[in-house]
């Protein structure tokens, strides 16, 4: 492949991290990449180490965003639980457009309800974050740049991110998810991000253009069970209200990622919406899923601690 590949995300952070891990599994297999960061630190001195090619740039600045599509045929697009998804959605199809791009991955999330019924109603999506996801991936469509949409659920990282400082603290879990029945589909973004990348990397079309990206789809209770048993120790779950939760977490947590959080918890709550595993990643990648389980024991050093290690090697308390 002699065009890079461009990788927007690439420096990563404490949670899932996709563009950094793609840009790894595309380099292990000699493949350029193009890695687009917000400031240059040391997490893209690593992958300047690596061998990427580093540059900078804003999703929201049209003339960087052209730049760095410049020679790019394949291309990932992610963007942070922050305002601005649709504006920079826009400005990368348009560029990608102008550029000859074959093919756009889109970090995009699950379409647990009828589209149809989420694009008339907006009451149907889960959270307006969703149903701005839902936007983009028609942007991208009506861009005609081979936009394929990886349309996945919250990851198991995001749960570490939630659970990690009152299970140190409490060896206590206190979310907003209601009774210890409700199920909420999950994934790890390891499988996504080596989806995404085998989908970059294979020089022909996805065959499809949306991939549902469920890894599994435990109860509360089943998701405390299996938390317990991966750190050792006996975990208990106390459910608390949307505005406790609110309170608790506004400090760290951006006002955009609030609401769609808040929303999100509710929309599971219901219980109207059955969730089923999907095949999607054994297809693509020939490996089986990572179970979350093995996610949990392989962070239990960092739940049990409060901290989670980020992409420059150090710990950060987890929030």
């Amino acid at each position: 492949m002699t065009h890079p590949i461009l990788v927007t995300g690439a420096a990563g952070g404490t949670q899932g991290s996709t563009g950094r891990q793609i840009a790894s599994l595309l380099m292990e297999k000699g493949i350029p990449v193009r890695a687009l960061v917000h400031k240059f630190d040391a997490r893209s001195d690593g992958l300047r180490m690596q061998g990427a090619e580093v540059v900078k740039g804003d999703l929201l600045n049209p003339a960087s965003v052209q730049a760095a599509m410049r020679g790019i045929k394949r291309t990932y697009f992610t963007y942070p639980v922050a305002d601005g998804l649709l504006e920079a959605a826009t400005i990368f199809a348009d560029a990608a457009r102008d550029a000859g791009v074959e093919l756009v991955v889109n970090n995009s999330q699950f379409q647990g309800t009828p589209e149809d019924l989420a694009f008339r109603d907006p009451r149907y999506a889960p959270s307006f974050r969703n149903l701005q996801h839902r936007l983009a991936d028609r942007i991208f469509d009506w861009a005609n740049v081979g936009a394929v949409h990886l349309q996945a659920p919250p990851y198991y990282e995001n749960v570490r991110a939630l659970v990690s400082a009152s299970i140190a603290q409490q060896s206590t879990v206190f979310l907003p998810w209601g009774e210890d029945t409700t199920v909420l589909p999950l994934v790890g973004a390891e499988d996504v991000s080596h989806v995404a990348a085998t989908l970059l990397a294979n020089p022909g079309r996805p065959s499809q253009n949306a991939y549902p990206l469920i890894g599994e789809t435990p109860t509360v209770r089943e998701m405390i069970e299996k938390l317990g048993r991966a750190i050792g120790r006996r975990v208990r779950y106390v459910a608390i209200t949307d505005e406790q939760w609110a309170n608790a977490v506004k400090e760290r947590i951006n006002p955009h990622a609030l609401d769609h959080l808040t929303h999100l918890w509710q929309y599971f709550r219901k219980g109207e919406e059955r969730f089923y595993a999907t095949d999607a990643i054994r297809v693509v990648t020939g490996r089986d899923p990572q179970t979350l389980e093995e996610f949990f024991r392989s962070n239990a050093e960092f739940i049990t601690t409060g901290s989670v290690r980020s992409l420059d090697g150090s710990n950060k308390v987890a929030s």
